[in-house]
C-alpha cells in the first residue's frame, strides 16, 4: 500500500462491467496519469486491466500469486452488498426473498417480479423493499441488481436465463435447468457468450446429512459406491389444476431430477442408461397431461455401479426423502426413517413429527445454498453447482421419461437423439 501512496495512486471500491471483466472487485487510480488500473476476476481468473476514457484498453492475465500481495487488509470495509432480484414469488420465490432479505447480511434484496404483479407487490410490502415489477424485463433494467434468483414456472426457466444473461447478470435458477435438452443448451449458450455465472438450484447438496455423505464417500470411508438408491415422496397430491396448466414439468423433470443429481454427484459417476417403470393407477385423469402418480427409474453408470429412484406425489403421512450409498466396505443412509420412532404411517402422520413439506425438510439447506450462492458472486469464483450439472440432470430425466414411453431401457447420451 505504501508504494502505490508513494507513487500518488489511490485505491477505491468501485463497481464497472466491461465486456466480459464483470467481477470486479477494487480499482488503484493513479492521480498522475488519468488511467485506471483494475483488479478483475472474469469467471475464475484473477486479471489487470487498464481502463482509460471508461473503455479497457488492454487485459494482462497474471497467476494468483503475483496477485496476493495487492489484498490489503483494508479490503473488506470495501466490499458492497449484493444486488439481488427474485423472479417469481409463489411459494419457493417467496422462500428465497425472505431468506436473502433477512439471513444474508451480504445480499441486498431490490426487487420482486411476478406475472401476478399483485402478488409481487404484497410480497414487496411485507418484506420491506420499494420495487415490484410485473415482469423480468423491467426488473433487468435496474442497474444495482447483481443477480437474479429464477424461481418461475419450470417452462420459463431456459428463457428467463437467457433474458437475465443478456443483460449481464449472474444468475440462480431454481430446477429444472430446462424441459428440453435443446432449451438447456441454449440456456447455457447464452451464459457462456454474455460471460456470466449460473447455479441451479440442487439444495440437496447443502443438506448437511447430504454434504457429510459426500465427504464420507470421497474420504474411502465406504469404499468403492457400488449401489445408489434414492427416495422422494411428497405428502399432499397437486390439485388437478397444477397438471391442466402444463406450466411445470411432469414428476421426472420437477420432483426426480433432484435424485437424479445425488446420483450423479455422491457415486462420482455418470449414469449410462435408465430404464424407468411408471403408474397412474390411483390418479388416471393425470395422464392425459402427460403425468404419472408415481416413478420407479433403474440405473446403470458407466463404471458399473447400479442404482434405483422411487418417486411418488401423494404419500400422505408426510415428506420422506431418503438415500442409501451401498459400497465395498460399507454403506451411508441419509434421511433414514428408521431414525425416528415411526413405524406406523397413516393420513394423521407417525407416532413422531414428520416433515409434511420439502420446505420444512430442506429450510437450513436453502439459506446454505443461497448464502454460498451469493458469497461465490462477491468472491468472483464459479458456483459450486453449474449450469452442466443442471443439463446433466436434465439429460437423465429426458432418458427416463424416454423409456417410460418406449417401454425400454435408454441411453442417456442418445437420449436427445431419440423419438416415441
Amino acid at each position: 500500500m505504501g508504494l502505490f501512496q508513494h507513487l500518488g495512486w489511490k485505491l477505491y471500491a468501485v463497481s464497472y462491467c466491461a465486456g466480459r471483466f464483470r467481477y470486479l472487485r477494487h480499482a488503484i487510480f493513479p492521480k498522475r496519469f488519468g488511467a485506471c488500473l483494475i483488479w478483475l476476476a472474469p469467471r475464475n481468473k484473477l486479471q489487470y486491466a487498464f481502463l482509460r476514457g471508461g473503455c479497457v484498453e488492454h487485459a494482462l492475465p497474471y497467476r494468483s500469486e503475483l496477485i496476493k500481495p495487492l489484498r490489503f487488509p483494508e479490503v473488506n470495509s470495501f466490499t458492497s452488498k449484493l444486488g439481488v432480484g427474485v423472479l417469481g414469488v409463489g411459494e419457493m420465490g417467496r422462500r428465497h426473498a425472505e431468506n436473502i432479505r433477512r439471513l444474508v447480511p451480504q445480499a441486498r434484496l431490490i426487487a420482486v417480479a411476478d406475472v401476478a404483479s399483485a402478488r409481487a407487490r404484497q410480497v414487496a410490502a411485507e418484506l420491506e423493499i420499494e420495487h415490484a415489477f410485473g415482469g423480468l424485463d423491467e426488473m433487468l433494467e435496474r442497474k444495482d441488481i447483481d443477480c437474479i434468483v429464477i424461481a418461475s414456472p419450470d417452462k420459463f426457466h431456459a428463457q428467463a436465463i437467457r433474458s437475465a444473461a443478456a443483460a449481464g447478470k449472474d444468475i440462480l435458477c431454481e430446477k429444472p435447468l430446462a424441459l428440453d435438452l435443446a432449451d438447456g443448451r441454449s440456456a447455457l449458450e447464452a451464459v457462456a457468450r454474455a460471460a456470466v455465472r449460473l447455479q441451479v438450484g440442487f439444495m440437496r447438496r447443502y443438506d448437511p446429512g447430504y454434504a457429510t455423505a459426500k465427504k464420507r464417500i470421497e474420504a474411502g470411508e465406504i469404499g468403492e459406491p457400488v449401489i445408489f438408491k434414492s427416495l422422494g415422496r411428497d405428502k399432499d397430491a397437486p390439485p388437478i389444476s397444477a397438471y391442466q396448466s402444463r406450466l411445470n414439468g411432469m414428476l421426472l423433470y420437477n420432483n426426480t431430477i433432484h435424485d437424479f443429481d445425488l446420483a450423479r454427484w455422491l457415486m462420482g459417476d455418470e449414469i449410462a442408461e435408465v430404464q424407468a417403470y411408471a403408474t397412474v393407477a390411483i390418479r388416471p385423469e393425470v395422464a392425459k397431461y402427460g403425468d404419472v402418480v408415481a416413478s420407479v427409474v433403474n440405473l446403470k453408470y458407466q463404471r458399473g455401479a447400479i442404482g434405483n429412484i422411487e418417486s411418488y406425489v401423494q404419500a400422505v403421512y408426510g415428506y420422506d426423502i431418503r438415500t442409501e450409498i451401498v459400497g465395498s466396505k460399507g454403506a451411508i443412509l441419509v434421511g433414514s426413517i428408521q431414525q425416528t420412532l415411526a413405524t406406523f404411517l397413516t393420513t394423521e402422520g407417525g407416532v413422531q413429527p414428520l416433515a409434511d413439506h420439502f420446505l420444512t425438510r430442506f429450510a437450513d439447506a436453502y439459506v446454505t445454498e443461497i448464502r454460498d450462492f451469493v458469497q461465490t458472486m462477491l468472491d468472483g469464483r464459479l458456483p459450486r453447482v453449474s449450469g452442466e450439472d443442471g443439463l446433466r440432470a436434465l439429460q437423465i430425466a429426458v432418458a427416463a421419461e424416454k423409456s417410460h414411453l418406449q417401454s425400454k431401457p435408454c441411453s442417456v447420451a442418445q437420449a436427445d437423439a431419440l423419438t416415441v
